[in-house]
């Protein structure tokens, strides 16, 4: 499994021969102009939720990939009246892809779409593929719920939202990353705007202090799982 990052809550992901994307704010972000989004593959398009940041680049790159959008049943919705190969799916459901499993999960934040049209209820995504099981939390506050994520699966990374003001931030992250028993840690929505800029030699060392593994990338670098 390769994990790629393109910037805020963007992430491409390679595992099972399939590509991935999730939360596509590419064009918008000063910092990803680096990022083509016109070379970009895609089999799958996966949303957390409706936010501009979040679903900026997703028509024109289903449109040019004809990949399936994969989120909650309002967001899936939307898409599919845009004649868009969507596949809807809720809280606490899972379905078996042809790359993994893919789990819905909750998250704490707010959802609708620039046009303000309800984009349903938030969440994240726990996958299962190649031996390798992550956990995207999406945009969200520290929640019991994560406690839920560990007794059906082990993780072997947790990515989880860092930048504060509007997600957790790097304290509560760290007790996330306890609640889901995962000591290896991909940081993301951060520094794209003034309201979550990080330092990063802090939030590295406080997740260092309890044991864990921070991983903060620049855009475009990639890990492998």
């Amino acid at each position: 499994m390769k994990i790629t990052f393109y910037g805020h809550a963007s992430l491409g992901i390679e595992v099972g021969g399939k590509h991935i994307i999730v939360d596509p704010f590419i064009t918008g972000n000063p910092q990803a102009s680096a990022i083509d989004i016109n070379t970009l593959k895609a089999d799958y398009i996966l949303l957390t939720h409706a936010h501009g940041d979040h679903v900026l680049d997703v028509e024109a790159i289903a449109k040019r990939t004809n990949a399936t959008i994969v989120s909650n049943a309002e967001i899936a919705s939307y898409y599919a009246s845009r004649e868009f190969k969507a596949h809807p799916m809720n809280h606490g459901g899972s379905w078996q892809f042809d790359f993994g499993k893919v789990k819905y999960v909750n998250a704490i934040h707010s959802s609708s779409f620039p046009d303000g049209t309800y984009g349903g209820n938030p969440g994240g995504f726990v996958i299962e593929g190649e031996h390798k099981n992550i956990y995207i939390a999406g945009d969200t506050a520290l929640t019991m719920d994560m406690k839920l994520i560990p007794l059906r699966t082990k993780l072997d990374l947790v990515i989880l939202p860092i930048g504060n003001n509007f997600t957790m931030d790097v304290e509560d992250a760290i007790i996330a990353s306890d609640f889901v028993e995962c000591d290896k840690i991909l940081g993301y929505h951060f520094d794209t705007f003034g309201y979550i800029k990080i330092d990063h030699e802090d939030s590295i060392r406080k997740f260092f202090d309890k044991g864990k593994d921070l991983m903060l990338l620049e855009i475009g670098e990639s890990i492998e799982l």
